[in-house]
């Protein structure tokens, strides 16, 4: 009777964990589940390609540097070149400046009588 008792509950916990194995495919596979594993999968690609975009573009900008220094010192030229003064403005406008010069007397109006 043992036996049986054993044999009886091993056939229905295997009986149980190959249905939920294959409930589980089941769900993997349907047309919801496939479309959202694909986008994650793609979001993954892209972030590795931009990781790996952007190293690469931090390489070339450090060698370009290089390659500047090496090239300023074989030629002889000052790498690092003084910038000019930033221009002045003046605070007060200058009022004898044709553009500001009071025109009320002048009429612009070209279709006023004569």
């Amino acid at each position: 009777m043992f036996r049986r008792t054993f044999w009886f509950t091993t056939g229905v916990a295997a009986g149980v964990w190959a249905t939920t194995k294959v409930n589980r495919k089941l769900k993997q596979l349907t047309p919801e589940s496939l479309a959202a594993t694909a986008a994650n999968k793609a979001i993954e690609a892209g972030h590795r390609l931009k990781d790996r975009a952007v190293g690469f573009a931090l390489d070339v900008r450090d060698n370009m540097a290089q390659r500047e220094e090496e090239l300023g010192e074989a030629l002889g030229i000052n790498t690092d070149p003084e910038l000019p003064a930033p221009r002045r403005y003046a605070a007060i406008e200058n009022r004898t400046n044709p553009k500001y010069v009071d025109r009320t007397t002048y009429s612009n109006n070209r279709n006023e009588d004569h």
